[in-house]
């Protein structure tokens, strides 16, 4: 057995770089963890600057932030962090009639009825003017009220309701800068001049441009696209996934929100003629870009697309254009250098995965942790994982293109025309006689059936064309269980929605401000009003005379500078969600 690894140097900052710093050194110093010593330096250039896109998340990041110890209210406040509570597709498909479809992909799990499946019960009946998700979650009719998933003065990380967030990717990796030091990670701001290897091929030092010679015993490679240690030096192949996916190219561009007041809960993803159109709204700004194919679009082309689709939203706006290499390198893991982040790989953002790739990465590393003899069963089972989890989100993002229907560009034929992985294009025929299942999906990390069957009924492809209309025919879905399922799952759905909180309000909240006092009569979500606060939650009153009171997030509590005051409560709970 090689001796324990004792130095980890990560090349490369960003929320690459940043997130791996923090969740390393989170892991690796827990009590009883053998590598409670290790040392973690991260270097990066002054002269590179960061992608920084990434501004949307999966219902894991809430277990990350909690395994950091990052208080759910220093994020909100300092990331102008904001919910996501799905991601709304609007315009990628058209029903029977042609008429374009909108739908939410939510984070709840679809429910059974009875033991089966709800979507044979909606295939079957349909509910009336409600889409599916409506039929079990309450994500669609919480965005429409403009509301997040919990009431005001709830308690942090609280997650009865599924979510994620929404975040400014720039304030996001510094305040993980901002952690890391704190807590002892070493932070060099230089360039990177050269790369040593030793005779075996390992990386054995990286020289910096003024401080000379830095010895590696563990490297990690979170360089961005240049893959510059994996790629560039090491000479790992890089996989395209460009045969299955036809974007290439991305503009982004920074926009206030028209209406401040209506703060939405949910990731906006708007096809246009050759691609489509993200919208995450933060706290104080929208983040939005168009994804294209440059086969379909010259910069200039698409540029026009974006900014007439963005209307007087776009009066002063600069879109920036950015490349993307789709697809992962071959293997993420070779000899001492584990890239993470974009070095490793990246698929076009429809689901925000590019953070959750980032944590998983890091989280595997931290299973398989090797010594100095880098065990190659370690490696292997590493690369394996890994490549799987890319795979996986391919296939899931390529099943958005396949299924689709639109007729209006000659993007959106190449792109259901494009070829497709085997690993999805067996289960499309599948999935014509049986909704996706528990035992269709060769690796589900990330997305389990439920969620492509969401999609599947969202995009309505069952009542365009897809699928045997024999589906149902042997399965006892009888009318009346379904009639109980909706009527008790609106009734559910209706009581979420009251309780829950305006969005900005709840934010003004966890910001650690005190949300502006409205009129609960004309307010159209009167349980937002701060007057609803819970008895225990609401500052005692002084007979004497009153005061103005200011809200201490951190102890969850009011704070008037004279007495009387509320006492402290614990702010955290221990909720886990799995989407």
């Amino acid at each position: 057995m090689g001796a324990p690894i004792t130095d980890v140097t990560i090349v490369g900052g960003g929320t690459a770089g940043w997130l791996t710093a923090t969740l390393l050194q989170s892991i690796l110093t827990r009590p009883g963890r053998a590598g409670k010593d290790v040392k973690i330096t991260l270097i990066e250039s002054p002269n590179v600057p960061t992608v920084g896109v990434g501004e949307a998340t999966v219902p894991g990041m809430p277990r990350t932030l909690r395994n950091a110890g990052i208080p759910e209210q220093e994020f909100f406040k300092t990331c102008n962090a904001s919910f996501k509570l799905g991601v709304l597709f609007r315009n990628w498909n058209v029903d029977k009639d042609g008429q374009q479809i909108d739908y939410v992909n939510p984070f709840n799990p679809v429910p059974s009825v009875e033991g089966i499946d709800a979507g044979y019960f909606m295939l079957r009946h349909g509910a009336g003017a409600l889409d599916f998700v409506q039929t079990y979650s309450a994500a669609v009719d919480l965005a429409r009220a403009f509301k997040g998933p919990r009431a005001l003065g709830a308690k942090e990380y609280d997650r009865r309701i599924g979510f994620a967030y929404h975040l400014d990717a720039g304030k996001f990796a510094h305040m993980l800068r901002d952690i890391c030091v704190e807590r002892g990670v070493t932070h060099i701001l230089e360039d990177v001049v050269d790369v040593e290897q030793d005779e075996r091929g390992y990386i054995a030092a990286v020289n910096l441009e003024e401080s000379g010679r830095h010895p590696v015993q563990l490297v990690i490679d979170c360089t961005g696209f240049r893959g510059v240690i994996i790629n560039q030096v090491l000479k790992e192949p890089f996989v395209s996934y460009s045969k299955y996916l036809a974007n290439d190219k991305a503009l982004a561009v920074q926009i206030p929100h028209s209406d401040p007041a209506k703060l939405p809960s949910v990731t906006q993803s708007t096809a246009l003629g050759a691609g489509w159109v993200w919208r995450v709204p933060l706290y104080h700004r929208i983040g939005t870009g168009y994804v294209f194919s440059s086969a379909h679009r010259t910069d200039e082309q698409a540029m026009d697309e974006f900014l007439a689709h963005l209307g007087d939203e776009a009066k002063g706006a600069e879109p920036r254009v950015i490349p993307m290499r789709v697809g992962r390198t071959r293997n993420a893991w070779v000899k001492n250098c584990v890239a993470v982040g974009l070095s490793g790989g990246f698929i076009e953002p429809l689901e925000s995965t590019a953070i959750h790739m980032i944590d998983t990465a890091v989280r595997w590393l931290a299973t398989y942790f090797p010594d100095q003899d880098f065990p190659e069963p370690l490696r292997a089972r590493y690369n394996k994982l890994s490549n799987a989890l890319y795979d996986e989100v391919r296939d899931f993002i390529c099943l958005h293109y396949a299924l689709g229907n639109r007729t209006d560009d000659p993007y959106w034929i190449d792109a259901r025309n494009m070829e497709v992985p085997d690993s999805l294009a067996e289960n499309l025929e599948l999935w014509k006689h049986t909704l996706p299942g528990p035992y269709d999906l060769e690796f589900a990390s990330l997305f389990s059936p439920g969620v492509y069957q969401t999609v599947l009924l969202g995009k309505r492809v069952y009542e365009t064309g897809y699928g045997s209309p024999t589906m149902t025919a042997t399965l006892p879905l009888r009318q009346e269980v379904w009639g109980r399922h909706l009527q008790n799952a609106r009734a559910a759905i209706k009581q979420s929605v009251e309780a829950a909180a305006d969005h900005r309000m709840l934010l003004t909240e966890l910001r650690g401000r005190r949300p502006p006092r409205r009129s609960c009569r004309s307010h159209k979500q009167p349980l937002g009003c701060p007057v609803r606060l819970s008895p225990k939650l609401r500052p005692s009153r002084s007979p004497k005379r009153k005061m103005p009171a200011s809200f201490d997030h951190a102890n969850l509590r009011w704070r008037r500078p004279a007495r009387p005051t509320l006492t402290p409560r614990d702010s955290a709970v221990e909720i886990q969600a799995k989407r």
